[in-house]
């Protein structure tokens, strides 16, 4: 594997199942990528990756504990250490200037995820900058003072930084970025693209890798695994019938898509709720799948449009319902060494109403306790189609069918949100877990089924009154 660590071109023969973070700090010897909770929870073992050459590289923020290091292949990856220059950084003198350190352990994680973002920022605000490290946690500061080096920093940029400017050429000269940068990109363009191959049967195959990585990792660390890339620039597209999303596709891609915001409304919203930026970067639509969660995020969203699977084995292609992929808990319709190519759905005609909830001990970067989602086509003022789809009801992520059936050619009313939340109840069978009883899951999918009716038509319903506790 040939790829790029800070300024060096790296050239290994490794496991391309080896965590990178293990190759970083046991190989590489850069320690300021920091071990911690290898679940991608911390943000202490960042790094920025960016590539290939295509003119100017495009950088984002991982979480190295869970990135294989065979899709480092052709790749640009940076460590804190790759920004230090011959003087003090100015992220580094804002950090230290406003106390934005105690312990110092989180804060070369901090540092990355911040230069990150400057690299890729539209606008010079705080707020998405403040979101944009939202995956780093510091147990000591409380945030407040690296808030403020991040405003420091924010509100020099905003005046020294010209809009057309190409964004790596300034921040080297603003001393954010060491002079290397302004020479990476013509050094990526020399590698060539990794080989298309198909996987082994008996091969591990890892797309974003955010759960196998927590799941598997000792295994995963001594074999070669197979590398799922992103084949093209834009994984969701649209034709005359059905949006696609590419297996590859990301939470962070569908969030930022501009085609699931025409046929998904409130998309971007929902997907802010779906882990933190470093985790949204790497984990796919495939492996959400996959994973068959019954409270998978993408696959409960999905499933509420009716969505179809693709599923390949390189020449060989089958499609089917995605609610017929799922057969018990953890058991698919899968066959070895097939993997999802693309998930679709019918693109609307006319006017879509979609709404997304989920209820988890945190509202943002957690695990749902129940989550939900519905998509209704209106027309005339009823319901022409709608899905509705649950998760943690269950022992899969399941399609509510007797609930999307009733729905079709009724109004949007009182009446009609209440016995859907009646009829939804009856057809989930929730265990009692850590997150939550049997009866207290039921009663929340009753109440998350009036949410969907009050965020998409503003009705104030409650629980009928034989459920109100």
């Amino acid at each position: 594997m040939r790829f790029a660590i800070n300024d060096e071109l790296i050239e290994v023969e490794r496991p391309t199942g080896v965590p990178l973070l293990d190759y970083l700090r046991q190989e590489a010897r850069l320690t300021g990528v920091k071990h911690a909770c290898r679940e991608g929870d911390c943000g202490s073992c960042v790094v920025m990756v960016g590539g290939p050459g295509t003119g100017e590289t495009h950088y984002e923020i991982v979480t190295s504990c869970l990135v294989p290091l065979g899709s480092m292949e052709g790749r640009h990856v940076v460590t804190v250490e790759g920004l230090k220059g011959p003087s003090p950084g100015r992220l580094h003198r804002a950090f230290a200037e406003n106390g934005a350190s105690q312990c110092g352990f989180c804060t070369p994680g901090f540092i990355v995820s911040f230069t990150c973002h400057l690299l890729e920022a539209g606008i010079w605000d705080l707020e998405p900058a403040v979101e944009a490290v939202a995956g780093n946690i510091c147990r000591c500061t409380g945030y407040s003072s690296i808030v403020r080096a991040m405003a420091e920093v924010l509100a020099h940029l905003a005046t020294a930084v010209r809009p057309e400017e190409p964004r790596i050429q300034a921040l080297v000269r603003e001393n954010v970025l060491p002079e290397y940068f302004d020479r990476i990109d013509d050094k990526l363009a020399d590698f060539n693209s990794p080989t298309e191959t198909v996987p082994h049967p008996s091969q591990t195959i890892v797309g974003g890798g955010t759960d196998l990585y927590v799941q598997r990792p000792v295994e995963l660390s001594s074999v070669d695994v197979f590398i799922v890339r992103k084949k093209d620039a834009d994984p969701i597209w649209r034709d005359e019938k059905h949006t696609y999303l590419a297996g590859t596709a990301t939470a962070e891609d569908m969030k930022r898509s501009k085609v699931l915001a025409q046929t998904i409304p409130g998309v971007d919203r929902a997907m802010a709720l779906m882990g933190s930026l470093p985790i949204r970067n790497r984990a796919t639509i495939a492996g959400n799948l996959v994973n068959a969660s019954p409270i998978g995020d993408m696959t409960i969203m999905l499933l509420a449009l009716n969505a179809e699977i693709c599923l390949s084995l390189g020449k060989e292609d089958r499609i089917l319902d995605l609610s017929k992929f799922f057969h018990g808990y953890k058991q698919l319709d899968i066959r070895p060494a097939e993997f999802v190519e693309w998930v679709r759905f019918s693109s609307p005609e006319s006017e879509t109403h979609f709404n997304f909830e989920k209820v988890s001990k945190r509202t943002h970067l957690d695990i749902a306790s129940v989550n939900t989602a519905m998509s209704l086509v209106m027309g005339g003022g009823r319901i022409a189609q709608a899905g509705i789809s649950a998760g943690g009801v269950g022992p899969v992520p399941m399609r509510l069918e007797a609930t999307s059936s009733f729905l079709q050619g009724r109004e949007p009313d009182e009446n009609t949100a209440n016995e859907a939340s009646r009829i939804a109840q009856s057809e989930v069978s929730p265990i009692s877990d850590v997150r939550g009883s049997a009866d207290y899951k039921k009663l929340l999918l009753g109440q998350l089924v009036l949410a969907h009716f009050n965020v998409l038509f503003g009705l104030e319903v409650g629980m009928p009154g034989e459920l109100t506790t």
